[in-house]
């Protein structure tokens, strides 16, 4: 990139070819706004069809360690050791969180997956995707004469009357592209809290205790305690499947700004404080149930099953150093994108663009928003920066812009990307941006905000306030927006 004026950079050279890595509602939104404006692109999905985490798979993912709080390095997400087919494709796209038809208050998971397909194919996006590839390492060339994205992937290809064993085999391939775009998602770490007791409960009774994201169906409640580490959107969907069948469901709340409100649970669930500990109550041969200890003392005994709806943890391994998985958020440098938090996407302007090289773009980092919207929107601005029809500060006024929203957050962790109560703003702020480039250069405006969209936004706090829930939000003096299911 070179300085244009006092303050402004556009691309040296012009940018033809584009990589996009994901082809879930991020990854396809962005492809087809990129081929909109004329570039050459190509997606890579790790799964056999686009959809990211709307396409259901009865097949249950791996376990993640016990504890698991930090983003993990290459070498602990390498697949290639595996020896069958079926581990072999667990390792490579292990299966989503979502879940059966009828999961969701609005709509299925099967109508948002013929939603997104019908997008790939009507935009020209499906016939760019490389499916069954995932994104190895991502490098950028660092000569003058050719400063370009190397990618590394790697494809699974299944046999075919090959005489092979173990039924596949991974195809290695090289790539290069002017500019990349990660639009990777955030579902596919798991959290597992250091809290003390679930690894020795795993360990006894595996199939008794999981992360949300192994969840499959609500029959394997009937009858039982069930106890919900969390009181995110996922508490939330299971407790409403599993509190009809289970015997007695209880959910827990560590009482943060973003736990959604009891109200807002089946009545029948009982919400506690947080936990201290889970300890094996009875140790008979064949008994498989447990106590939970409350911060407060109570304990709660007779537990058959955990979930823990305790989220996810950020991470990109395709990154290479640029993933510090050892290096604590407050000492991040102005280079890395990920920390051992696993919260925090570093060094992005408007969580958008990476400050060091702006060839390097991210689409859905930010949360507590109207997702599809907001990566349809974020989709938008990325390809009208690449096509040149807007452009972005130099790197110090980027720079001194993100440092001074660091200061403003102090806190990180979930705050520091959440648009709780902030995502029309941001959206306008940036669709100002977009359009006093447009008029300056000559190119058409943007016009991402949909008035449909704002009114959806203002019927749903109006139905938080006649439920009586938004009371509890306001608490902290915030708004939920939560339409991520009904942004359609």
């Amino acid at each position: 990139m070179v300085p244009q004026g006092d303050d402004k950079f556009y691309f040296q050279a012009a940018i033809e070819s584009v990589a996009v890595i994901g082809a879930g509602i991020s990854g396809v939104t962005s492809a087809a706004y990129l081929l909109r404006q004329g570039l050459n692109v190509t997606v890579f999905e790790c799964l056999s069809v686009a959809c990211g985490v709307w396409h259901y798979d009865p097949t249950v993912p791996p376990d993640p360690p016990y504890l698991n709080e930090r983003p993990p390095g290459p070498a602990e997400t390498s697949g290639s050791h595996q020896r069958t087919l079926e581990e072999a494709s667990l390792a490579h796209a292990p299966p989503g969180p979502y879940w059966p038809k009828g999961t969701p208050d609005y709509i299925t998971y099967d109508e948002v997956e013929r939603y997104i397909q019908k997008i790939a194919v009507r935009t020209g996006v499906q016939d760019r995707v490389q499916y069954d590839t995932q994104v190895e390492s991502l490098r950028k060339n660092s000569s003058p004469a050719s400063p370009r994205w190397t990618v590394h992937t790697q494809t699974l290809q299944r046999a075919a009357n090959e005489g092979m064993d173990v039924g596949y085999k991974l195809v290695g391939r090289e790539w290069f592209f002017d500019v990349v775009v990660v639009a990777a998602g955030r579902y596919h770490q798991p959290r597992i809290p250091d809290v003390p007791g679930p690894k020795e409960w795993k360990e006894r009774f595996p199939e008794n205790v999981f992360h949300s994201k192994g969840y499959r169906s609500p029959e394997l409640f009937r009858e039982k305690t069930v106890f919900l580490l969390g009181s995110g959107v996922s508490a939330l969907d299971i407790g409403r499947e599993i509190a009809s069948i289970a015997k007695e469901t209880y959910q827990s709340s560590r009482g943060g700004k973003f736990d959604l409100p009891a109200a807002m649970f089946a009545p029948v669930i009982r919400r506690v404080g947080p936990v201290d500990k889970f300890v094996i109550e009875d140790r008979r041969v064949g008994s498989a149930q447990g106590a939970i200890v409350l911060k407060d003392g109570q304990v709660i005994k007779g537990i058959d099953a955990i979930v823990l709806c305790t989220g996810y943890i950020t991470s990109y391994p395709f990154l290479g150093s640029l993933q510090a998985t050892t290096v604590p958020r407050e000492k991040a440098d102005n280079h890395v994108i990920i920390t051992s938090d696993g919260y925090t996407t570093h060094n992005l302007h408007k969580d958008l663009f990476y400050i060091p090289d702006p060839t390097l773009a991210f689409v859905g980092v930010p949360y507590h928003a109207s997702a599809f919207s907001l990566y349809d929107f974020q989709a938008q601005v990325v390809a009208r920066v690449f096509a040149g029809k807007a452009q972005l500060p130099n790197q110090k006024v980027m720079r001194n812009e993100y440092n001074e929203r660091k200061r403003a957050i102090s806190a990180g962790g979930a705050a520091f990307h959440s648009l709780m109560n902030k995502s029309v703003e941001y959206m306008q702020g940036i669709q100002d941006w977009m359009n006093r480039d447009a008029v300056r250069i000559g190119h058409e405006p943007m016009d991402a905000i949909d008035p449909k969209w704002l009114q959806s936004q203002a019927k749903f706090v109006n139905e938080l306030k006649d439920r009586g829930w938004l009371e509890a939000f306001e608490k902290n003096k915030e708004i939920p927006q939560l339409l991520v299911k009904r942004s359609l």
